[in-house]
């Protein structure tokens, strides 16, 4: 594995100790498609069984200490956040991006904080306050917003009075945010909406964080793009102008497939982080990205699924780090496209895996975080443990 100029092993080995992946809790459960759930033995139930799936993905791994918690899938009635987060701290976690859900409920069918109706825009404004309540109970120090809200045919609403309600609701849930806290706006093109969506585009999420406030960003999930789409060109511009908040890492043949990182385009990923990477060395200084996975695994064991993106992304971070930008730079000043493309190249090439087994076993770490899993049992003893009591309760289960 060559280093480029000035980057020691020791520099690499540091910036990947910084390197954390924050797991969602809803990627250890029981999901499917618009058409159906599909059930696995081992999928988790609850939030303790969640809990203790994170804990067994970062036990292996060691960058995984942050779960996401999704509000109404996560605390039903009579949760206790604080009891939450503590559990969360006892296996070794903290809690991460909170999420509230406005899409779910049957009053949303046609819009949340877009709807027509007032009382409606209302109750979706004071979940997402409540839920930043919640977040300061649990310790989570960042919002995350996934708008569904959109039209589906041409004339079904008033786009431009749309948009203005919901700056005007973005506007004062930032106002409602407490120091320290950020606040991550997503976009989508289409889904559930296929006419128009509300956020639409990397853009439309941009000018409605500026429109809230200071502390408001976007944030990049790697699925919601269309077909073709150049990624790195979005994350690219977002830092440049120091909007880029986060990313939900997840890979996709067409937009939003929810399928592990690296399983269809290894090489975008590559190309993301050697944006950031880039950025980072010309500034001096690691940017402030929350770095989240959102994936729903319906074919794959949930958390082998989760084991296998985690290690993809700390692949291609390394590798991103690999690029020799100096002989890039050199390259493109007498313009030598093809040197200055090979730079990414080569980088891209490296086998880095052995690096990384020597990186893991120096933290005491698994050399190989699936393998490590597999041989541990922990599988089939979920499966043992949480199967019968999801026979008892689900119906449609066999």
């Amino acid at each position: 594995m060559k280093l480029p100029r000035g980057l020691s092993e020791q520099d690499l080995c540091r910036r990947l100790d910084r390197f954390e992946l924050e797991t969602p809790s809803w990627g250890y459960a029981d999901t499917g498609t618009r058409f159906g759930k599909f059930f696995q033995d081992a999928a988790a139930a609850t939030i303790e069984e969640k809990l203790a799936d994170a804990a067994a993905v970062h036990g292996v791994t060691g960058c995984c200490p942050r779960v996401a918690l999704h509000v109404l899938w996560d605390f039903a009635a009579g949760t206790d956040p604080s009891a939450v987060a503590a559990r969360a701290g006892a296996l070794g976690l903290r809690i991460g991006s909170i999420n509230p859900n406005v899409f779910q409920d049957q009053c949303y069918k046609l819009g949340s904080l877009t709807n027509r109706d007032a009382a409606v825009r209302g109750r979706a404004l004071d979940h997402i306050i409540e839920s930043i309540g919640l977040a300061q109970r649990t310790g989570s120090d960042v919002l995350s917003l996934w708008f569904a809200d959109g039209t589906n045919y041409p004339g079904q609403g008033h786009i431009r009075q749309r948009k203005r309600w919901l700056a005007e609701a973005l506007a004062r849930v930032h106002a409602a945010l407490p120091p320290g806290m950020a606040m991550l706006v997503e976009y989508k093109p289409f889904e559930p909406a296929f006419y128009h969506t509300d956020i639409a585009d990397w853009g439309m999420a941009a000018a409605f964080a500026r429109a809230a406030g200071p502390r408001a960003r976007v944030l990049v999930d790697t699925g919601h793009h269309l077909p073709g789409c150049n990624i790195e060109h979005i994350v690219a511009f977002l830092i440049d102008e120091g909007m880029l908040g986060g990313f939900h890492l997840n890979d996709r043949k067409y937009a939003d497939d929810d399928l592990t990182v690296g399983a269809i385009d290894p090489y975008q990923f590559f190309r993301v982080f050697q944006e950031i990477v880039l950025a980072e060395r010309e500034m001096g200084r690691d940017l402030p990205i929350a770095y989240m996975i959102d994936q729903s695994e319906s074919i794959k064991p949930k958390t082998e699924a989760m084991l296998e993106t985690v290690v993809a992304a700390q692949e291609q971070f390394t590798r991103a780090m690999l690029v020799d930008h100096a002989a890039a730079a050199e390259a493109r000043a007498r313009d030598d496209v093809v040197m200055a493309e090979r730079a990414l190249k080569d980088a891209f090439a490296a086998d880095v895996r052995p690096f990384l087994a020597d990186y893991r076993a120096a933290r005491g770490l698994p050399r190989d975080p699936l393998d490590a899993f597999r041989q541990s049992g922990y599988l089939a003893r979920a499966a043992a443990d949480r199967a019968p009591r999801k026979r008892n309760t689900t119906a449609s289960y066999a």
